[in-house]
């Protein structure tokens, strides 16, 4: 028996999509089908196993973050970003470590209240701060 190719296993289902008849058994079909089903959650699988061994992970900007951070008062995104000693560290970058922080219980965040400048109203910001693990 010759061995049946994805692609001709395809054109196989398009063609009986447009005619109503298929040169491959139902059943064929049907295992052929299957078959590849399982393979994708297996490879879905695998790709989520991947993806939070990689978050928890961490990196070397969260490792900076966190140096920054301090247990006692929270600091707005900012001046958390500003501290931070890598030239990568933008306020977006330091964000998205401090909301993973948050997530993973290694920091806390609270709305904090910055005084404006002259003239200026204040406002309401996040901000984070170690906690004490």
């Amino acid at each position: 028996m010759e061995k049946t190719t994805k692609r001709a296993m395809y054109e196989a289902i398009a063609e009986a999509m447009e005619t109503g008849s298929c040169k491959f058994a139902p059943e064929v079909v049907k295992e052929f089908c299957m078959n590849e089903i399982e393979l994708l959650d297996k490879k879905a699988a695998k790709a989520k196993e991947r993806a939070a061994s990689k978050a928890s992970e961490g990196d070397a900007l969260t490792d900076a973050v966190m140096a920054v951070m301090t247990t006692d008062e929270f600091q707005p995104i900012a001046t958390i970003a500003a501290n931070v000693a890598n030239e990568d560290a933008t306020v977006a970058k330091c964000t998205y470590r401090l909301t993973q922080l948050v997530k993973n219980g290694l920091a806390e965040k609270q709305e904090i209240t910055v005084g404006g400048g002259e003239g200026s109203k204040a406002r309401k910001v996040q901000g984070y701060r170690k906690l004490t693990v």
